[in-house]
């Protein structure tokens, strides 16, 4: 029973590990690869792999005409395709930490959604309250430095990392609702169908005309591999054994992880501004998760 229960904090911190680490590589591989093409490849890569290993497993996919096949491929386009797009195009002008903290407003939407989708999981007043005080750390975000009648340079990037927060928090929320599959299976079908919808936006937007250095073709198949492969099978395992507000709680850990990777690797600058927002951020989530049991 223990070393069960040391394998899935295991399970859960290599997650934050494989969340927090991809907005580093994303930052790095953007500057190479078109952002629907990035999407095309790490969705791709990553359903071939999860195929073959759900299949050496010894599991079976659903019949094609099965419903459960609509509700991974939704969840493939809402919680992947979608999310990874428009956070690559976010990050064409905005850096890997910041782009963690503004994707890692999820909890506070997957609160107000479980609200509605989720029974035992209503809104309470200290819900509201954290969710207001969250929401205050991310309009601080958009507020230019000095403070003037203008939003932010880049506000519009950012507010297409904050529209991946909307699709996480969804896909949260479907995946507690979702018809019982393995893991392996789930993942899988996930990234097959979002590997489908990306290659074919990829193709329509033309084909690469030149090939990027090895060392993004590398950092592409890390995060295909660890940030979208393994880390999908893992999410769906602790979504179904410990529900929405413990991924709400894991995502608490991922912007720390992308600052600290983003400043070693990408030599980001280190922002008050992003901390002091983050912990804004961070007061929101903790009081609307006080009195509720990790």
């Amino acid at each position: 029973m223990e070393t069960r229960k040391h394998l899935f904090y295991g399970a859960a911190l290599l997650t934050i590990l494989f969340w927090g680490t991809a907005y580093t590589l994303i930052g790095y591989i953007v500057a190479y690869v078109s952002p629907a093409w990035i999407v095309a490849v790490r969705t791709t890569i990553a359903a071939i792999v999860l195929t073959i290993y759900a299949l050496l497993r010894g599991h079976k996919f659903p019949s094609l005409r099965d419903k459960v096949w609509q509700w991974y491929a939704f969840m493939g386009f809402i919680g992947l395709a979608l999310p990874f797009y428009l956070n690559a195009r976010g990050q064409v002008y905005v850096e890997s930490g910041l782009t963690a903290i503004l994707a890692g407003v999820m909890p506070l939407i997957t609160i107000v959604l479980a609200h509605f989708f989720v029974k035992d999981e209503h809104l309470s007043w200290r819900k509201a309250i954290g969710f207001l005080i969250g929401f205050a750390g991310i309009v601080f975000l958009f507020l230019p430095m000095p403070l003037k009648w203008d939003l932010v340079e880049t506000w519009r990037s950012q507010g297409l990392i904050l529209l991946t927060a909307i699709c996480y928090g969804s896909t949260t929320i479907i995946a507690k609702r979702a018809p019982e599959t393995p893991a392996s299976i789930g993942a899988a079908m996930m990234l097959l169908a979002a590997s489908l919808m990306s290659l074919i936006w990829a193709l329509s937007t033309g084909t690469p005309e030149v090939m990027p250095p090895q060392s993004a073709i590398i950092a592409m198949i890390l995060l295909a591999l660890g940030g979208t492969g393994i880390s999908q099978i893992l999410y769906l395992r602790i979504i179904k054994i410990k529900g929405p507000s413990y991924i709400a709680k894991m995502v608490y850990l991922v912007p720390i992880f992308s600052i600290i990777s983003g400043i070693i690797f990408l030599n980001e600058p280190f922002s008050w501004r992003s901390i002091t927002a983050l912990g804004i951020i961070f007061v929101g989530l903790f009081i609307s998760q006080m009195g509720k049991r990790v």
